[in-house]
């Protein structure tokens, strides 16, 4: 009985166990599966070395503060590209809506391009609104307020010498008419900060 006892025993101890189940498992020899484990045991602690660097090298970045160009337009002014528009409530002629337009910094509206036109046209509503473009006759160019000449991206209709956004077009029309007026300006430009990363 005894003899079972230690064989139970030495059934369950551990290099017993290890060689008895090593030779039902493999046929290799136990000189080259303890080669496997210290292979294996090498490749594990490689592989921990090099979670421990990684971790490591991503720690929490250092917080930067990023310097940009922020675009902003006064109070009840529309932003659109790179200017500021205003569409006035008032009605007044051509030459007092360009002293109006002044006086904020500004100019009758004045377009550079199809979509800035399409945006005026748009955002107009249904009334009539004096642009920035004038000329001394029929016989001459049309000019913008700031002296340049128009490109004539589209040529405003009839003979008047001030020219307005009409339901659809570019009119012209007398300067003692009165209508509703589009200031332009550009956008105001500020450093600002974009919020810190963490």
């Amino acid at each position: 009985m005894l003899t079972a006892e230690s064989d139970s025993l030495d059934f369950l101890t551990g290099k017993n166990c290890q060689g008895k189940y090593l030779r039902i498992i493999s046929a290799e020899s136990p000189v080259k599966l303890y080669c496997c484990y210290g292979v294996i045991a090498v490749l594990s602690g490689a592989v921990i070395a090099l979670s421990v660097a990684l971790l490591l090298s991503t720690r929490k970045p250092e917080e930067v503060s990023i310097k940009c160009v922020c675009a902003f337009c006064p109070r009840d002014w529309i932003a659109f590209g790179s200017k500021c528009f205003n569409f006035s409530e008032k009605v007044e002629n051509w030459t007092s809506s360009q002293t109006f337009c002044v006086a904020q910094g500004a100019q009758l509206a004045r377009f550079d391009s199809q979509e800035e036109l399409e945006f005026l046209k748009r955002y107009k509503g249904e009334h009539d609104h004096w642009i920035g473009l004038h000329r001394k006759s029929s016989e001459h160019h049309w000019m913008w307020t700031d002296g340049t000449e128009y490109n004539n991206l589209t040529s405003p209709r009839g003979g008047g010498e001030c020219a307005y956004l009409s339901d659809s077009k570019v009119s012209s029309g007398r300067n003692y008419t009165h209508r509703r007026w589009i200031c332009s300006k550009p956008n105001s430009f500020t450093a600002c900060d974009v919020p810190k990363q963490s």
